[in-house]
């Protein structure tokens, strides 16, 4: 039983960690600010989530479990919150925000 748990939790940490660097490889593929920023919060909080889920099972129902649901309770309230944040800055300082987001006409072959 023993074993099975290192590997569960082995593996939800390598997927985290993985998925961690999917982030920052979307973060600097892409070309715009919002573009960087969403790829980086999207996968944020599955990471977090799987971090967590990892922790609760190595450790069980214990005093180090409830400090990390209490940490990244706090991380998923804030990260959301910030990135909206600078989201709209973005949106409210960048003169060229329109050219920037303007989309090809599908019609207009």
């Amino acid at each position: 039983m023993e074993w099975v748990r290192f590997v569960l939790v082995a593996l939800l940490f390598v997927v985290a960690v993985v998925l961690a660097a999917i982030a920052v490889f979307g973060t600097y593929k892409f070309k715009f600010v919002l573009n960087r920023m969403h790829a980086a919060a999207m996968c944020d909080t599955l990471v977090l989530m799987l971090a967590l889920l990892g922790v609760c099972i190595y450790y069980g129902f214990s005093l180090p479990t409830a400090k990390a649901v209490l940490v990244i309770t706090l991380l998923w309230f804030a990260s959301p919150v910030a990135s909206h944040l600078i989201a709209r800055l973005e949106v409210t300082t960048n003169k060229d925000l329109k050219k920037e987001c303007e989309m090809e006409d599908e019609n207009n072959d």
